[in-house]
């Protein structure tokens, strides 16, 4: 599969699965910190946001988000403890899915030359980074299962 393929088939898959996961959860279930060291739903999908960022300069796209107003779901940053911490749920995951539209635009214009190029600064490919990039939205992803169970849902989506 070439990497514009691959990467938009992850793209979708990983939204779709966002949006299965928050189905039906309010941005308030969305705050919930797990009773263990981990972060909320709120955060992870912040993070993503914040991830998102980086996808959309290695594609040479603008983000259609305000990335400043992610700057508190960086790595490394702390948990979200109160509801003043987090954005609005429906905020969160309409920026995925505008992401999610300009780079699968994006993905289909790049050309074999554009993947293989070198990210400036770096010794990897624009196709390596993006696949890292991928691959770290995707485990973030998975933690959308429990997380919505830690919220109270008690249900299984996938």
């Amino acid at each position: 599969m070439n990497p514009a393929k691959q990467l938009s088939s992850e793209l979708k898959r990983n939204l779709y699965v966002i949006v299965a996961q928050t189905d039906g959860l309010s941005h308030e279930e969305s705050l919930i910190q797990p009773p263990f060291n981990a972060n909320c739903m709120n955060w992870i999908l912040g993070h993503m946001v914040v991830g998102r960022t980086t996808w959309h300069r290695l594609t040479a796209t603008t983000a259609p988000f305000d990335a400043t107003a992610y700057a508190r779901f960086e790595r490394d940053s702390p948990p979200i403890t109160g509801p003043g911490d987090g954005l609005p749920l429906a905020q969160l995951l309409a920026d995925l899915a505008a992401s999610n539209d300009v780079l699968l635009a994006r993905l289909a214009e790049m050309s074999d030359a554009d993947f293989a190029a070198l990210v400036e600064g770096s010794d990897r490919s624009v196709e390596s980074r993006l696949g890292f990039h991928s691959w770290h939205e995707t485990y973030h992803v998975g933690q959308t299962e429990l997380l919505r169970q830690v919220a109270g849902k008690n249900d299984k989506i996938i």
